[in-house]
């Protein structure tokens, strides 16, 4: 039987596609998320103050993503509308991170495997719990692979360097200040200088607030922080006074949200 001309073979597609989409993803800067003392730590270089790379999904669930901002602002939009549906038809309680992961995980590995490009994400979804043990990490990849993560992630751009250098710093329980500095650590490649507060988007999910787990860190008490942990004792206590506030919108909710121009990897603002 003779092959038709331009044939491909379904393999060499599979490797093509992930080819592409691992070469996008790279182009853009690293997220890490981490764990600490009190919950879970996201941080991310950027300096767009309209395109978040870290966002709320539900009241303990956060989501950080790297690659094209079009196409997982249309998969974490579609997470907030999950949530939201699920937790009003049954209980708050039965929207889980892994419900949602398996969500993504299924809506990536068709768009993977039927579609001629496929989308040039990667995502972190996490849950804080009441314990350090409950706490759920999972990585889903562009062809819908997911990975529970013990204690760290790194994804998008130099991952692996990143990686490394968060685990020479990591360990168990860090304070918040710590976890940060660990993170910053890892995010700055060697000789190079750390990017000021203004260009960084850092959140927490802090199992210690009510209700709702999930906080962005910014103005003085990032800046607290990020001059050490003598100086973040006063933004500790500043972040409890901020714990009995009440909650501003979720993320998404009915906003429309900003777009990033078509067919454009996002190397700073939001992938």
């Amino acid at each position: 039987m003779s092959i038709p001309f331009g044939y491909v073979s379904p393999e060499q597609q599979m490797r093509d596609k992930a080819d592409y989409a691992r070469k996008g993803i790279a182009r853009g800067r690293s997220v890490v998320v981490l764990q600490y003392e009190d919950g879970i730590l996201f941080v991310a270089p950027n300096p767009s103050r309209a395109l978040h790379k870290i966002s709320e999904i539900y009241d303990r669930i956060g989501f950080a993503a790297v690659g094209r901002y079009n196409e997982f602002e249309a998969l974490r939009l579609g997470g907030i509308r999950y949530a939201d549906i699920n937790g009003y038809t049954y209980d708050r309680e039965d929207v889980t991170a892994r419900g949602l992961a398996n969500l993504y995980a299924q809506n990536l590995g068709q768009i993977f495997t039927e579609s001629l490009k496929p989308f040039e994400v990667e995502l972190v979804v996490a849950e804080v719990g009441d314990t350090a043990d409950e706490d759920h990490i999972y990585r889903l990849t562009f062809d819908g692979s997911v990975f529970d993560e013990s204690g760290l992630v790194a994804m998008g751009g130099q991952a692996e360097a990143v990686a490394g250098r968060l685990k020479e710093r990591y360990r168990d329980g860090l304070p918040l200040a710590d976890a940060l500095q660990a993170a910053l650590f890892a995010l700055t490649e060697p000789g190079g200088e750390r990017p000021p507060a203004g260009q960084l988007e850092v959140a927490v999910l802090d199992r210690n607030r009510p209700h709702r787990k999930f906080q962005r860190l910014a103005g003085p008490r990032l800046e607290a922080l990020l001059a050490g942990p003598s100086a973040a004792e006063g933004a500790a206590d500043a972040g409890t006074a901020e714990a009995g506030a009440p909650a501003t919108p979720r993320d998404g909710g009915s906003q429309t949200p900003p777009t990033a121009p078509e067919g454009e990897i996002d190397t700073g603002s939001g992938g």
